[in-house]
């Protein structure tokens, strides 16, 4: 049996039945991947080619348990899954890989296509809520509990605590840790944060997006872009610094962001342009002739300046250069793309089976581990799901 009908669930399914073992998969939702569709949207990534070492440090200390999966089956091995539904797929600029339709609805489709043509039998709109006295499964569904008896093995795939909407509640936790299961509060990661925007700024800016940029907080920095919202910030630039900044606030420290607005150009080029006669121009006027800076990175430069920081071209250089961005709170965890927290990675052995519960094994994002977006979330769900397909295959075997 699986639970849970997304990526890392349905890997999991597909590695069991590959070994010739009959599926059952069981999803609360009344459809599968519905966080995989709504990620997808946007434009899927489904992994990233850069060289594996850069790959798997995006994975941060939760590296040395996730290596072995990830390295058995990471970006080429994903291309080649994706091929073998017929996706055909392309990299990007940012070394990201897409499918060359962009979405997730054509993947999904065949993928689910091949599974139930491979015998898996789907059972939607059934809840898991934990275990019977007599160790079965008990499921909420709409003709009321459901209690399975426990099959030979189990591979849960619940997801993390994000997007509780479709599906990724978290809910299952405390089910985990009442079986004496350890488990760590669910955290938002890759999330944006809130920012004490003046009336004005928020006004004219809200909803547009901030590029070219650079990002720093604390030695780790990010070029690329975000956006600017009613309450404060979010994007490509600031996911990957997300979780450092959150927990800087949860420990009552300041996060601060540093922004390079001018990515391009160094400081000296800089106070050089500004220093060219401004005459009657305004500093709006000076901006744009000398530097092409407008909009929204003009409108930041302003934001919480002093007098002092627009006084002269080298205060102008270098808040252009390093613009501090106090953050006052990180979004709801609803509202994050992945969380941190679920099953401890010590619960777990080697084969990704609970140590204290044999014969139940663990996949994808209600494990406790992170990574950026950029395609190395999904890499890691797909990875996990088929780990724990082959533990849970050879502990069958060994039983």
């Amino acid at each position: 049996m699986v639970v849970g009908g997304g990526p890392a669930g349905l890997m999991a399914a597909e590695t069991l039945l590959d070994a010739g073992f009959a599926v059952d998969l069981h999803d609360s939702m009344p459809s599968l991947g519905r966080k995989f569709l709504m990620a997808g949207k946007s434009g899927l990534n489904i992994s990233n080619a850069e060289p594996i070492e850069s790959l798997l440090g995006r994975y941060g200390s939760a590296r040395p348990r996730l290596e072995d999966a990830i390295r058995a089956f990471g970006p080429a091995e994903i291309v080649a899954f994706a091929a073998g539904l017929g996706i055909e797929t392309f990299t990007g600029s940012s070394g990201r890989i897409f499918p060359t339709g962009f979405k997730a609805a054509p993947l999904l489709r065949a993928w689910l296509r091949r599974l139930r043509a491979r015998g898996l039998k789907i059972h939607v709109r059934h809840r898991w809520r934990g275990f019977g006295p007599d160790g079965t499964f008990l499921f909420e569904t709409p003709d009321g509990p459901l209690a399975v008896e426990r099959p030979a093995v189990t591979v849960l795939a619940l997801g993390g605590a994000s997007w509780p909407a479709l599906g990724s509640d978290g809910v299952w936790s405390p089910l985990l840790a009442a079986r004496g299961i350890a488990t760590r509060d669910f955290a938002a990661t890759n999330c944006g944060f809130d920012v004490a925007w003046s009336d004005i700024f928020r006004e004219r800016f809200a909803g547009q997006p901030v590029k070219p940029v650079a990002v720093r907080f604390g030695d780790h920095e990010i070029r690329g872009e975000f956006v600017v919202t009613a309450t404060g910030i979010e994007g490509g630039a600031i996911y990957p610094l997300a979780a450092s900044a959150r927990r800087a606030l949860d420990e009552g420290r300041p996060a601060v962001l540093h922004l390079d607005l001018m990515p391009g150009r160094d400081e000296a080029s800089l106070v050089a342009a500004l220093s060219k006669p401004r005459g009657r121009h305004s500093l709006t006027d000076h901006l744009r002739r000398c530097l092409g800076l407008s909009g929204v990175r003009a409108g930041l430069l302003r934001e919480g300046a002093t007098p002092a920081d627009l006084a002269t071209p080298l205060a102008i250089a270098r808040r252009l250069k390093s613009l501090p961005l106090p953050l006052t709170r990180a979004r709801p965890l609803a509202e994050a793309i992945s969380t941190e927290g679920g099953v401890a990675l010590q619960a777990l052995d080697d084969n990704w089976m609970l140590r204290d519960l044999p014969g139940v094994f663990c996949a994808g994002e209600m494990i406790d581990w992170d990574a950026p977006t950029g395609g190395y979330l999904l890499t890691a769900c797909l990875a996990l799901g088929r780990a724990a397909g082959q533990g849970a295959a050879r502990w069958l075997g060994g039983h």
